[in-house]
């Protein structure tokens, strides 16, 4: 679904209506799930056209997805891969999704928006996502845009453990020295930043 261009559309003379059919789809999770959600019920609709007018989805798209995991279920099965579903365990999925993109972490920052782990950028939800209003605490996206600020795009979210878990070289907790329980688990620094040269 990340590979393809924007499921959802949104006619200026019927904005509202496709808004309220958008959020029908939105999980609490992030954007990943979200899209997730659309294709399945797509797929419980037997992958009707009717469907896709009715709720405001870009039917090319939702195909270009199916080919894609075609092709992904082809190679696994030429690898003898075993093919499971996380079923009702979406934790699974933010997850994986977060070992994937786990330089593409932020945290909220308490000033303005978020602030990138990597590099201490500050980034903002954008607006078109399904957890907007809901402004968590820890996030992973799959990429900014920049229009008035810097956006992040397709965002998932997280618990900060992963981030240790997926990527110990990458991050490790922090010095916990004065914090709170809770705040111990989620202080994490990273190790390395992208503008450095490795042993400078």
């Amino acid at each position: 679904m990340l590979s393809v261009e924007n499921v959802f559309y949104r006619p200026k003379e019927k904005a509202e209506q496709a808004d309220q059919r958008k959020a029908r789809f939105h999980q609490a999770e992030g954007d990943h799930l979200t899209l997730l959600a659309v294709y399945n019920a797509w797929k419980q609709n037997k992958f009707s056209n009717v469907w896709c007018y009715e709720n405001f989805v870009q039917q090319r798209s939702l195909k270009r997805a199916q080919d894609i995991r075609k092709q992904i279920l082809g190679i696994m099965n030429r690898h003898k891969l075993d093919i499971l579903s996380c079923g009702r365990q979406t934790g699974l999925v933010q997850e994986a999704i977060c070992s994937g993109f786990f330089r593409n972490a932020a945290k909220r920052d308490p000033k303005e928006g978020y602030r990138t782990l990597v590099d201490s950028q500050v980034v903002y939800i954008h607006p078109s996502s399904s957890i907007y209003h809901q402004q968590p605490e820890w996030l992973c996206y799959h990429e900014l845009v920049f229009t008035t600020k810097e956006y992040m795009r397709e965002i998932c979210v997280i618990n900060p453990k992963w981030l240790v878990e997926s990527a110990p070289k990458f991050f490790k907790l922090g010095d916990s020295i004065r914090l709170s329980k809770m705040k111990k688990e989620q202080q994490i620094q990273p190790l390395y930043n992208k503008f450095e040269e490795p042993n400078s």
